[in-house]
């Protein structure tokens, strides 16, 4: 094409084109060339820009005229003209000229095309620099090819996506905060216009719009995110088959090559998400296939990014995808652990953002909180609290459940999460009340839960319990009103365990303290051996009380010399721990005491965490002075109904009574604090109130905190005396009791107050008036314990004859004959109310005498040794109902173990008196075996019983109750624990080892057993079956560490004991043959069970006089008391079913079972009771009638008539016969979980019942069958026939009776009555064996099954109370000697049965 200059024509003012087809330019513009100079090409492209501007594609002839101009404005020459300017302005016309002449374009060259729109793209990168001055025309460029769509002409090219990619790379490139919604309009029109309109979207424009939504690009240009955003909203219905086809390429057909952004797939899917959920229709069941990926670290990748699209505010994606959902819970149980981890992590947002979806989670959350791994476990807690914190409403009770449990994890880790995590919702919701009263009520479990954690052993725990009361319960940081206000309702509402824990919790404070307090007396004094002997051992106790306790060590030994050299520390810490420091001197000085050990230059310090745990033990940050006076001020406003009780949720009585037991508990650790007239003056307003436990706990604090009453309140001293006289004659009893003590505490002339109450007391007990009778005689017992060089001798006349001659040996009203075994406190006679405190009285007399010059003692333990004899009824006159009996019988061994703990009378406690005492841990009442234990364990526990008595736990082996089986394990480790501990902290204790060393219980455990009334026959395998249970219960916790070689110091003692003689019975064969069987099982249980009990013992043991007699120097004993055969069965038996004892006495919930009688092949003999044969519906129906009352949820303490069936052994039986009859029984009876025993057995929850079948029975048949004795599964009545009339003359059984009932033995009656028919021969035959058993038997029962004192009583044979009394009144009148002392009721009773027998 020529570009000269071409003149024009005067006449061609519109620019029309000359006959030889030169360029026509619009009017007024000349030539466009490459002579021209640039200022004038710019000033004619602008003249042309506007001539075009004004065009419009209805302009025929101007198209036509114009088509040259346009044709050459897309020359090389203005495409590659290096002015920017001028390429702006032909970019402007081309883009007119695309407007002018679409649809068609004039330019028919596909490679032109593409260069004037490259050119043109080229020219929109012009659009970032808002300020340009020729921004304007770059707008006008973008809005006229974004309105006339001029793109799309590209779509006839093969390369067009070349241009696409250009244009797209462009606009995203160039988009700024600077530009208006128009220019992001415009490009928006235009993108989609392409992606809308083509065929579709190649994967390299995809990538173009994609990589704007990366993180990293999104980062540095927020516009083009946001521009990508908006196009693939407005295209989503035809881009999202193109980003379905890229998604599988690269997650199911792993070509990660078609793309450079596949590494980035999972970030893409989540801002595609949020853009349009549309986006990934397709997509969401790819995710679901890489969610089963065997790569874990490719599934943990997912679990991430499908946490964030289900997790998100304003996702739906769990409801609108289900099966994508399960499919991602199900990775909650993913084998590999940090899929699992970021599973519970994503439950956190899940739960704040979409509270419906909890019911789901709950579910995967519960398992996850049992994770075996530690970290899982403690998200799963995180994870609820943030949510809980962030509103309680999210989290359901099972969520805060599952914080419960982790409150007690394993890991350390978890439980102090759990547990600071509970206490801030406390505080949030309960302190604060953020969230009304109904978020209060549903966490108010949560002050009881972290206080029970104060039970366990751990000193991490307790200390972290201490750590939430005062910085979450009770905030320390409170004013001292608010403070009290919190702790007052805080204890009122508290349930009794966690009282139990938040006293304790005081308690250990207040020992703490008295340890630093020593430790601090200890420097006053001069430096000795002793001195730092005694230092070192103060320190070891104060090490164990903070965390760590062996790094403690160290670091407590550095604060004690710290103290040495530090005058002015020790003056601050002893006014830290003295009684009159307030709460605000306490913070003063822990905070002048740490900044004197702090070290700058030493940031974490371990030294000074340790000293400052020690100091926030000791410190009262609670209690002070005006604190009591806080709290006596709230108790009154609720004594006088101006309190905020109510709206506390807590009654007035309910705050009355909890504030004055807060106040008992705070007047043991701050006495010093009640000081005050004010105070006095409430607690006395108190003591005149209707309610029995404040006053009874008003009396307490006096008697606590009163000491100075007498010298500085004379007011309250003479208002305080008539009212304590008061409670001492007339109150409850624990009213009475607190008033004699506060008297002897707080009163200097204490003698004359208590003769003032003792001697009208005395006068006026009547016995006719048992209602009367109770307070009196608990003032008069602790009368006499508090001044027995003054009422003593009084109390002599008192005891004789009142206590035991009218009270005791009398019974004036006849029990309620229901068959219970046990009854509220509130349903007992006041007579055995009488009785059970007579008993008290006594043993409180002869504690405060601690002396047996006048043999009182050992009267008054004949007295209680004929008690349990008689089962409770010292009169045998059957007046007393069955639960009376129970508490009497309790009340006499727990009175035994009362003086037991004397040592005076520890001595002249009879091996058989000793036995009789141990027996009521096997006592057929469930409450009296649980509260004996329980005493059993406290007096053992404070180290006041003597070891002997730590035996008795072995004959728990024997109780039916899977619960009193471990609490009585768990009584013997403490108990060994406290003792071993005890002799490592005082050198001075192995001087007593005999009295503490665990492993010396052994003895007297093998002497109880060998005495066990139970075992009779000492080959029989049945019996030493039960020895070797009982023996091993206690063995297995001995042996638990081989500490100083004990297994064969153990071992060695039972080798030494059969080198001695029973000393109880020293001369009888039998007895020491019992002896040494219980030694070998012994021995055969310790050798099996350890391979260190061959060494030799590091010391020959010393066994106890009272119960083995010197080895004999010529003695020597190696025979073997059980076979091979037997040890055998002793070691690979099957294991004996727990039932041995009986159902425990409360309701039972297990269907009834039919009583059933058992016998195995070892035994001969029929199964069927002669009453059975005489009269068999008699034991139908009872079967029937237990079967009943047991499936109705009959109370093991209630009347319910159940059949016993005896066993009546016979001998001679064909051989034959006695297979089929054992074979058929065996059948019916699944007698093979049992151990070989006969015994009778009743249904499911009849234990303690009485029956009262056996007394129904026809008198033409043999005598009924004995009532089964107390606490013990009943013998075989075959053993009985084996020792004939050597156990005639034996003592009396030791006043027990076995439980009726094994609660865990299944079977049925049928059993029993198979082969009734074919056995009535036999049992005729067996006539003479059973006269035998009935003669035995009466030793026990007498002729028809009656109690001894009934048969002593019969007409002829009647005892006057004299003849009761002798036995206790003789030791008063002249000494006994030794037979007498060992058992003359005993021998007294045994000649009265026989005679009665004859």
């Amino acid at each position: 094409m020529d570009f000269t200059a071409q003149p024009k024509p005067a006449t061609a003012l519109c620019g029309v084109v000359s006959a030889d087809g030169k360029i026509a330019y619009p009017p007024g513009v000349k030539e466009i060339t490459d002579k021209i100079t640039t200022d004038e090409m710019i000033k004619r492209l602008k003249m042309v820009v506007k001539t075009f501007m004004d065009m419009d594609q209805d302009s025929e002839d101007e198209k036509q005229q114009y088509l040259p101009l346009a044709l050459h404005l897309a020359s090389e020459f203005f495409l590659r003209n290096p002015n920017k300017d001028v390429r702006l302005l032909v970019a402007c016309c081309l883009a007119d000229i695309f407007r002018i002449y679409a649809p068609e374009a004039p330019y028919t060259s596909h490679d032109k095309l593409k260069d004037i729109f490259l050119f043109i793209t080229r020219q929109l990168k012009g659009l970032e620099d808002t300020k340009s001055p020729q921004f304007n025309r770059y707008f006008y460029l973008l809005e006229n090819l974004a309105w006339v769509k001029s793109y799309n002409i590209c779509f006839e090219l093969e390369d067009c996506n070349e241009i696409f990619i250009q244009l797209f790379r462009t606009l995203f490139s160039v988009i700024n905060n600077s530009h208006n919604k128009k220019v992001q309009m415009h490009m928006l029109d235009l993108m989609s216009s392409i992606i809308m309109e083509g065929d579709g979207v190649t994967q390299e424009l995809l990538d173009s719009i994609l990589i704007n939504l990366i993180p990293a690009h999104k980062n540095l240009n927020k516009q083009s995110f946001d521009l990508a955003k908006v196009l693939l909203k407005r295209t989503v219905q035809t881009i999202e088959a193109c980003i379905a086809n890229f998604f599988n390429q690269v997650l199911v057909l792993g070509r990660s090559s078609v793309s450079d952004l596949s590494e980035h797939v999972f970030d893409l899917i989540q801002e595609l998400f949020a853009i349009d959920p549309h986006l990934l229709l397709s997509v969401m069941p790819q995710l679901e296939f890489k969610l089963k990926s065997n790569d874990g670290e490719e599934r943990l990748a997912v679990v991430r990014l499908l946490a964030k699209l289900f997790g998100s505010k304003d996702s739906d994606l769990a409801t609108q995808n289900r099966p994508l959902w399960q499919c991602f819970l199900g990775r909650f149980n993913d084998i590999h652990v940090p899929v699992r981890l970021e599973s519970v992590k994503f439950a956190s947002h899940c739960l704040m953002n979409h509270p419906d979806l909890a019911k789901d989670l709950t579910e995967y959350l519960k398992v996850r909180s049992h994770d075996p791994e530690e970290a899982i476990r403690h998200d799963v807690i995180v994870t609820i609290i943030t949510a809980a914190k962030r509103d309680l409403a999210l989290v359901n009770d099972q969520l805060l459940g599952f914080v419960r449990e982790r409150t007690l994890d394993k890991r350390w880790r978890v439980r102090k999460e759990a547990m600071m995590g509970l206490a801030q919702l406390y505080k949030k919701y309960c302190l604060h009340g953020e969230a009304g009263k109904e978020a209060a009520e549903k966490v108010s479990w949560i002050k009881d839960k972290l206080l029970h954690i104060y039970y366990q052993n751990s000193i991490d725990d307790k200390l972290l319990v201490e750590k939430i009361f005062a910085q979450y319960l009770v905030p320390h940081n409170l004013e001292t009103e608010e403070r009290m206000k919190c702790l007052y309702y805080l204890y009122a509402s508290l349930d009794p365990n966690a009282v139990k824990a938040l006293n304790e919790m005081w308690k250990c404070q207040n020992m703490l303290r008295s340890h630093v307090r020593e430790l601090l007396d200890l420097h006053k004094q001069p430096t000795s051996e002793a001195n730092c002997s005694a230092m070192f051992g103060k320190l070891m106790t104060i090490a164990k009380n903070l965390p760590d306790p062996g790094k403690a060590q160290d670091f407590v030994k550095k604060f004690n010399q710290v103290l040495g050299d530090d005058e002015k520390l020790r003056s601050q810490l002893e006014l830290l721990i003295s009684p009159t420091c307030s709460c605000k001197q306490a913070d003063v000085c822990v905070r002048e005491i740490a900044r004197k050990l702090a070290n700058p230059k030493q940031p974490t310090n371990p030294f000074l965490e340790m000293v400052k745990f020690l100091l926030e033990r000791i410190a009262p940050v609670h209690i002070d002075s005006e604190a009591i006076s806080a709290l006596v001020k709230l108790m009154n406003k609720s004594i006088e109904g101006t309190a905020d009780d109510e709206e506390e949720g807590v009654s007035p009585d309910t705050a009355i009574r909890s504030g004055l037991e807060l106040l008992k508990v705070l007047s043991f650790t701050h006495p010093t604090s009640f000081h005050s007239a004010e105070t006095y003056e409430s607690l006395l307003q108190c003591l005149r109130m209707e309610d029995d436990k404040v006053a009874e706990a008003a009396i307490q604090i006096f008697r606590n905190t009163g000491h100075k009453i007498e010298t500085d309140l004379p007011q309250i001293r003479s208002t305080l005396i008539p009212i304590l006289h008061q409670k001492a004659k007339r109150g409850t009893p624990h009213q009475a009791k607190q008033a004699v003590h506060c008297i002897h505490a707080i009163f200097t002339n204490k003698e004359v107050q208590l003769a003032q109450i003792f001697e009208p007391l005395s006068r006026s007990l009547n016995a006719d008036v048992p209602e009367q009778l109770i307070t009196p005689l608990v003032s008069l017992g602790h009368i006499s314990m508090l001044a027995p060089d003054q009422f003593a001798s009084p109390m002599k006349s008192v005891v004789a004859n009142f206590i035991v001659k009218d009270l005791l040996m009398n019974d004036r009203s006849t029990g309620e004959k229901n068959g219970k075994l046990w009854s509220p406190d509130e349903e007992v006679s006041p007579e055995v109310l009488a009785k059970v405190q007579a008993i008290k009285l006594l043993v409180r007399w002869l504690l405060g005498m601690k002396n047996n010059q006048s043999k009182s003692a050992n009267s008054t333990l004949r007295l209680l040794s004929a008690m349990l004899v008689s089962e409770g009824d010292l009169t045998e006159q059957k007046r007393i109902s069955k639960s009376d009996m129970s508490r009497l019988r309790l009340a006499a061994g727990s009175a035994i173990m009362k003086l037991a703990q004397e040592p005076c009378y520890h001595e002249i406690i009879t091996p058989e008196q000793f036995q009789l005492c141990a027996l009521v841990i096997n006592d057929e009442c469930y409450q009296v075996r649980q509260i004996f234990a329980q005493k059993l364990h406290k007096a053992l526990v404070k180290l006041l019983l003597p070891l002997e008595y730590m035996a008795i736990f072995a004959l728990c082996a024997k109780d039916p109750v899977k619960e009193r089986r471990a609490h009585a394990r768990q009584c013997l480790l403490k108990n060994i624990s406290i003792r071993r501990e005890y002799i490592k902290q005082n050198p001075m204790a192995t001087e007593k080892l005999l009295s503490l060393l665990p492993e010396y219980v052994v003895p007297y455990m093998i002497h109880l057993l060998a005495h066990d009334p139970d075992f009779t026959r000492s080959q029989d395998v049945d019996q030493l079956r039960d020895i070797k249970e009982c023996l091993w219960f206690m063995l297995e916790v001995l042996m638990t560490k081989n500490e100083n070689n004990s297994h064969a110091f153990m071992k060695k003692m039972a080798e030494n004991i059969k080198l001695t003689k029973d000393a109880q019975s020293p001369d009888e064969s039998k007895t020491n043959e019992k002896l040494y069987t219980v030694c070998d099982v012994a021995l055969c249980v310790i050798n099996s069970k350890s391979a260190l009990c061959n060494a030799d013992s590091p010391k020959d043991p010393v066994l106890p006089m009272k119960f083995f007699t010197q080895p004999e120097k010529d003695f020597c004993n190696d025979k073997s008391y059980i076979s091979e055969e037997t040890r055998v069965l002793l070691l690979t038996g099957k294991p004996k079913p727990a039932g041995v004892l009986g159902a425990v006495n409360k309701p039972l919930s297990a269907t009834g079972r039919k009583p059933y009688v058992r016998s195995t092949g070892t035994e001969t003999g029929s199964n069927i009771n002669v009453n059975s044969e005489l009269n068999p519906s008699t034991g139908s129906r009872s079967r029937e009638q237990s079967s009943e009352a047991a499936e109705t949820g009959v109370s093991e303490n209630e009347e319910n008539p159940v059949r016993i069936i005896s066993v009546t052994p016979v001998k001679n039986i064909d051989p034959v016969k006695n297979k089929e009859i054992n074979s058929d029984q065996a059948t019916q009876g699944n007698i093979s979980s049992d151990r070989g025993k006969k015994r009778t057995v009743t249904a499911a929850g009849t234990e303690n019942i009485q029956q009262k079948t056996d007394e129904k029975v026809d008198e033409s048949g043999p005598p009924a069958p004995s009532k089964p004795r107390r606490g013990r599964r009943p013998k075989s009545e075959s053993q009985g026939n084996a020792t004939k009339n050597d156990d005639i003359n034996k003592p009396l059984s030791k006043g027990r009776k076995r439980a009726a009932v094994s609660q865990e033995s299944p079977g049925g009656l049928e059993a029993g009555n198979a082969k009734a028919p074919k056995l009535q021969d036999i049992a005729k035959k067996a006539a003479p064996a059973e006269r035998q058993i009935d003669l035995q038997r009466s030793q026990v029962l007498g002729s028809d099954g009656d109690s001894l004192w009934d048969i002593e009583s019969s007409p002829g044979n009647s005892p006057s109370d004299l003849d009761r009394l002798k036995v206790w009144e003789s030791s008063q009148e002249e000494t006994e000697d030794s037979e007498l002392v060992k058992g003359s009721v005993l021998k007294v009773k045994r000649k009265l049965v026989c005679k009665g027998r004859k």
